[in-house]
């Protein structure tokens, strides 16, 4: 009777854990479908929607004469307030961290000429061997880059060159079309200047500043296209929310207590690009390069709901860290690579202190202290924010992906930042004013 007892209790058991396991395998089928379902209706947003009438009149050609003078609209909750960016400190509370994307932009516009007159632009987009940033910048005599390249139907063969003054002496540049690889073009560049290929660009080329404004650079942009932090060469625009930021702001906003953090976006040229599909589902984004000191991953860890992204750079960067962390907690090896809408996919039930710990991780294993990684993140209306609780932002182009990454955050009142905006004589785009927003909980 015992053993009977004992088998029938065995079995109850045994049958329980087959019951667990089929409603787990069960429940993560579910959530795989719904989450499928979920991505496949946010591609059907339609770009239509995110139309809005910007005057050239109102778009800003020129910075301002001083960083911190730009307005500041502040956004909470439904609430919009107005004030001035050297108020920032008084605005933010202690304890709050501040994250800034410290990439510096390369004079990526190159001019060059054919022997028979022809003019060629070519734009640097990304190294192509050395593919890191830091080797090809500090190269000599050779390197090749992922380039746009303008009026390329009369550069089929053949080498072309860029002639520029270095220590007093003349030189050339000389730019050599390899091949095709997808929309972009691999240029080889060649040079016999004693000079890095980061100098040889400060000599031959232009900063290259936003095509919507309509006008060549000019000497004041070297400055004033930088944010005062800058410091990793590597972006062809620049992370313009930061270029409010003045170093008196930053004192003070030490002196109140307010954590600073730095990490690495270098921003691509498709942040220039509108969408011109139907739908965001027909939008592909570019691959831009991060790299995240350990101490910026632990610093994440301790301060969750205090987390601010100066610019949408630093929100792509923070978010996208969150899903690599989650993709190493399911024993992902390619966890630094994130794909366009790999976040959608990724069950979003870990802490932000769970994926950050996953990531630190990976440092401890490796006795690192950077981390290198790619994304394509787009986040869209629907995205639920898994780091940031605010963002500073300026105000950008109707059909942009940047406007669908504001929208996720404060929702349909995206329009009523952007009517007071316009209805009150805020500047609009790079050298625009700015904005504070917070990330709304519910985005209705």
């Amino acid at each position: 009777m015992e053993y009977l007892i004992s088998y029938f209790s065995l079995f109850i058991i045994i049958f329980a854990a087959l019951k667990v396991r089929y409603y787990c395998r069960m429940t993560k089928k579910m959530a795989i479908e719904n989450s499928r379902d979920m991505v496949e209706k946010l591609k059907e947003i339609r770009i239509e929607d995110y139309i809005y009438d910007l005057p050239d009149e109102r778009i800003a050609k020129f910075p301002l004469e001083n960083r911190e003078a730009s307005k500041l609209l502040i956004y909470d909750e439904g609430r919009i307030d107005e004030r001035h960016f050297y108020e920032v400190p008084e605005i933010l509370d202690a304890g709050k961290m501040l994250v800034f994307n410290n990439t510096k932009v390369i004079y990526a516009r190159m001019l060059f000429q054919k022997v028979t007159g022809a003019v060629i632009e070519v734009f640097c987009l990304e190294p192509y061997r050395p593919s890191d940033y830091v080797q090809s910048f500090a190269a000599y005599g050779r390197c090749e880059w992922k380039c746009m390249v303008g009026n390329l139907k009369k550069w089929k063969e053949g080498t072309i060159f860029c002639h520029y003054r270095f220590e007093g002496k003349e030189y050339q540049l000389a730019a050599t079309l390899k091949c095709r690889e997808e929309n972009d073009v691999i240029v080889e560049f060649t040079w016999d200047t004693p000079a890095s290929f980061s100098e040889v660009l400060e000599c031959c080329g232009r900063i290259p500043i936003p095509p919507y404004l309509n006008r060549e650079s000019e000497e004041d942009d070297k400055i004033r296209y930088q944010t005062v932090y800058s410091k990793n060469e590597g972006s062809v625009a620049a992370p313009t929310a930061g270029l409010h930021f003045s170093i008196p702001v930053l004192k003070a906003l030490r002196e109140k207590g307010i954590t600073i953090e730095e990490l690495t976006l270098h921003v691509g040229a498709g942040t220039f690009r509108p969408v011109k599909s139907e739908t965001i589902g027909g939008h592909d984004m570019h691959t831009e390069h991060i790299s995240v000191r350990r101490e910026v991953v632990e610093h994440l860890r301790a301060h969750p709901e205090n987390i601010v992204a100066v610019g949408t750079t630093s929100v792509r960067t923070l978010e996208s860290l969150y899903w690599m962390g989650v993709k190493r907690i399911l024993g992902d090896e390619n966890f630094n690579s994130l794909g366009q809408w790999e976040a959608y996919d990724l069950p979003s039930g870990y802490s932000l202190k769970e994926s950050m710990t996953a990531l630190l991780g990976w440092f401890d294993e490796r006795d690192a202290e950077l981390l290198k990684a790619k994304t394509t993140i787009i986040i869209v209306p629907g995205y639920s924010y898994r780091v940031i609780t605010a963002m500073f932002t300026n105000f950008h182009q109707p059909q942009s992906t940047l406007l669908l990454l504001v929208a996720a955050a404060i929702g349909d009142d995206w329009h009523k930042v952007y009517d007071y905006a316009l209805a009150h004589d805020f500047r609009f785009l790079s050298y625009g004013d700015s904005s504070f927003l917070k990330v709304r909980k519910d985005k209705k």
